[in-house]
C-alpha cells in the first residue's frame, strides 16, 4: 500500500516524535493527485472508489463552470490560460488547474447574460457604439421598438440594481 492519509505520521501536541504502532489500513488509501491539464481534448477517467463507488477524475480539461459573484450568475465556459498559481510557478507553466490557482476564462456567456439581463451591451468601446448610431440610426431604432412595453418596464426596474 502507497500513499496514506493517516495521521500516525504525524507529530505529537508536544512536539515530539511518535511511533507507528499498527500497520496502514485499507480505508486510509490515498491516491496520486490528478494534475488536471488544460487541454482542447477533454479526458475524463472513471475510478473504483471505497463501496464500489464511482468517482471521476479529469485529466485534460478545456471548459467549466464559473460564476459572476458580484452578478449572482453562473455559466458553463470556456477556460482560456492559466495565469497565476500562489503555490508553484511550474503549475503556471505546464498550465495545470488546480484548487485555488487564477485563471482567465471566456467572457461570452457573461456578457450575453448582461445583455439579455439589463439591455446593455458591454466591453464594446464608447466611440464605436457612437459611430455606428450614427451610421446606421434605423437598424438601432428598429431594435428598440422591438421590445414589448412589459420587457422594457422590466429593464428599466433592473438598471437600478445594476452594478
Amino acid at each position: 500500500m502507497g500513499i496514506s492519509r493517516d495521521s500516525m505520521h504525524k507529530r505529537r501536541s508536544t512536539g515530539g516524535k511518535q511511533k507507528a504502532w499498527r500497520k496502514k489500513r485499507k480505508h486510509e488509501l490515498g491516491r496520486q493527485p490528478g494534475n488536471t491539464k488544460l487541454s482542447s481534448n477533454k479526458t475524463v477517467r472513471r475510478i473504483r472508489v471505497r463501496g464500489g463507488n464511482v468517482k471521476w477524475r479529469a485529466l485534460r480539461l478545456d471548459t467549466g463552470n464559473y460564476s459572476w459573484g458580484s452578478e449572482s450568475v453562473t455559466r458553463k465556459t470556456r477556460i482560456l490560460d492559466v495565469v497565476y498559481n500562489a503555490s508553484n510557478n511550474e503549475l503556471v507553466r505546464t498550465q495545470t488547474l488546480v484548487k485555488s490557482a487564477i485563471i482567465q476564462v471566456d467572457a461570452a456567456p457573461f456578457k450575453q447574460w448582461y445583455l439579455q439581463h439589463y439591455g446593455i451591451d458591454i466591453g464594446r468601446k464608447k466611440k464605436m457604439a457612437s459611430k455606428k448610431e450614427a451610421t446606421e440610426e434605423p437598424e438601432g431604432a428598429a431594435e428598440e421598438t422591438k421590445r414589448s412595453k412589459h420587457v422594457a418596464r422590466k429593464l428599466e426596474k433592473r438598471q437600478k440594481d445594476r452594478k
